[in-house]
């Protein structure tokens, strides 16, 4: 028979002690029954489960604790109708699932999970302050699920845990793809870093629908990949990216952005940029067909400055649709900070609003080959 063994990994992501899991993996099937005991029954489940396990979710799961995800796990329902994991009317959880390592206040991430064919449901009519999905685990798949009805955001990556201690690692190379978020109370996708930890995810061909304030918000984009995702029904921001650096963001649909107006300027992709590498936005589809509150300033694509530095961006090929209201503006340029702003603005469909193109001062629009 040949022999395993036991070694110890040590890090960026802190230890991890591999014991031969493939020859314990196993599946692990639970089913609910939509009762109060279901939170304790998938939570002894989990416990009591080994590293590589497929923890198997059948039925409706009445939750009134957070679901803690070990890691080195799969997560998995029969399909996103045949397997719903609802929070408890009343619970008011921080969280209805999230990863060990923010549950337990680690200074590391948590190892990587896998999460998919479910349903997610907040139940935000009955509860409050409910992050739906919680990730602070690397190396982490989240996909063909549906998170709906989150009284907050529908699904959070975060360098943060629960009591606030801030990662000492990376939290890197996450992939979300297929999935549809909708009518989160807060933001529908949410990466919270304030220390770059949550860099190079990828967020593919997923749905955010009708949420509270932002559909996409990256507090640290470095790295990010954001393609082929469709957003509406957005009160704020449709993708709002911080930091970009060697960021792509292509391919995506938005219809309307920035419903809420007042006094506040809403994007429907932003960028922050960082010096250095440059990013790229190129491909988009951002139209506005509804008519523009009455109040507010809407910029269809834009950088609204760069952080550090002098900033390197790529704004091709997108096609932009608006309303022809008297707010409104295709592309805007600004630097706001750093030493300097290049951009590549070529190849842009702009159409139907007030002002196509505004460039501010420090700005170089720069040509291609």
């Amino acid at each position: 028979m040949r022999n395993l063994g036991v070694f110890v990994r040590t890090c960026c992501f802190g230890p991890l002690l591999l014991v031969g899991a493939a020859a314990f993996a196993a599946q692990v099937n639970v089913t609910c029954i939509n009762t109060s005991a279901d939170a304790v029954k998938l939570n002894t489940a989990i416990e009591n489960s080994r590293s590589g396990d497929r923890i198997q979710i059948h039925g409706t799961c009445l939750l009134n604790a957070t679901i803690v995800l070990l890691g080195d796990r799969t997560y998995e329902g029969d399909s996103r109708t045949g397997t719903i994991l609802r929070q408890a009317g009343g619970a008011n959880l921080p969280a209805l699932l999230a990863s060990d390592s923010w549950s337990e206040d680690w200074t590391y991430t948590g190892d990587p999970i896998r999460i998919a064919q479910l349903t997610l449901d907040g139940n935000g009519s009955a509860n409050s302050g409910t992050n739906a999905l919680v990730i602070r685990s690397w190396l982490t798949v989240i996909e063909d699920m549906q998170v709906e009805n989150a009284p907050a955001d529908g699904i959070q990556i975060t360098n943060l845990s629960k009591n606030g201690v801030r990662l000492q690692s990376s939290q890197v190379n996450g992939h979300i793809s297929n999935c549809l978020v909708t009518n989160s109370g807060a933001i529908g996708i949410h990466v919270v870093d304030d220390s770059t930890s949550v860099t190079d995810w990828s967020l593919l061909d997923s749905w955010v629908a009708n949420s509270g304030e932002s559909a996409i918000y990256l507090g640290d984009a470095a790295g990010w990949t954001v393609r082929g995702n469709h957003v509406y029904g957005v009160r704020q921001h449709a993708i709002f990216a911080n930091g970009c650096w060697a960021t792509s963001i292509d391919e995506n649909y938005i219809e309307d952005f920035g419903g809420s107006g007042g006094s506040n300027i809403w994007y429907g992709i932003a960028c922050t940029v960082g010096g250095g590498a440059a990013s790229v936005i190129s491909g988009n589809k951002v139209f506005m067909f509804t008519k523009e509150p009455p109040s507010g300033d809407f910029v269809f694509i834009g950088v609204p400055q760069v952080n550090y530095g002098s900033g390197v961006i790529n704004v091709v090929g997108n096609t932009i649709l608006g309303a022809n209201g008297r707010h409104d503006t295709g592309l805007s340029y600004l630097l706001n900070g750093g030493t300097g702003l290049e951009v590549l603005s070529s190849n842009n469909d702009v159409r139907h609003v007030h002002t196509a193109r505004s460039v501010g001062a420090g700005v170089k629009l720069v040509e291609g080959y």
